[in-house]
């Protein structure tokens, strides 16, 4: 796995010590690691890393970890984004309320580092299964990311890595329209420039080694929008 493929946890607390603790046990864990000390900054930090997994401190200055919490879910980037609300607070009321504001599960102080790793592991198998190592279905296609392999029925395909990203993010996501900006952050990065023709072009290339064997295009092309695996 390549770096640009490793899954990136955005870590949201204002105490150094804590940025650290965390920073280290999820490096050691395997995987990429920013961080944020206040709700202005991990917007900001959101909009350029576009993480798979955010630990948002509830407890946050000047903006509250709920308030932040409500921006990134209507925000491209955390929207996508599993939300670990990471909180002294332990009343059923205040999870509740966590959990309604938009964040996808919620851990309260003290916690082991174990029960936070597997918290992180456990979302990202949700929303990022392909970056989790989860073998991938939909219809009769199926993608492996560890063995990278693809096969449509009982026949291999063989995909360039360029036609393997843009898959994997297609079928993470059935039914979903991507646009060709999302699909060039997601499979190109935000760091590398590229025009959306070449989204065009790749999905052209998927397309003919998926219907290489036979069978119907299961790529969609929505006009004016982008692309979706149906």
């Amino acid at each position: 796995m390549s770096r640009s493929d490793t899954p990136l946890v955005l870590v949201v607390d204002d105490e150094p010590a804590q940025r650290a603790l965390l920073s280290y046990n999820l490096e050691a864990a395997g995987f990429r690691v920013a961080t944020a000390s206040d709700g202005e900054e991990a917007l900001l930090v959101v909009s350029e890393e576009a993480p798979d997994v955010i630990l948002l401190d509830w407890m946050l200055p000047r903006v509250s970890g709920i308030e932040v919490c409500r921006q990134l879910k209507a925000q491209r980037g955390g929207a996508d984004a599993a939300i670990i609300m990471v909180s002294a607070r332990s009343d059923e009321s205040d999870r509740v309320r966590g959990l309604e504001t938009g964040a996808d599960d919620y851990i309260t102080k003290p916690y082991s580092v174990n029960e936070l790793l597997a918290r992180v592991r456990a979302n990202l198998r949700r929303v990022r299964p392909a970056r989790a190592g989860q073998v991938l279905a939909v219809g009769d296609l199926t993608l492996d990311p560890e063995a990278h392999r693809v096969h449509r029925s009982e026949a291999e395909l063989h995909l360039g890595p360029t036609e393997f990203r843009l898959l994997s993010a297609l079928m993470e996501k059935p039914g979903r329209v991507w646009t060709r900006e999302a699909l060039l952050d997601r499979v190109w990065g935000r760091d590398i420039y590229v025009d959306t023709r070449t989204v065009d072009v790749h999905i052209g290339r998927l397309r003919k080694a998926l219907m290489a064997q036979g069978g119907d295009d299961p790529i969609r092309t929505v006009r004016g929008a982008g692309y979706s695996l149906d």
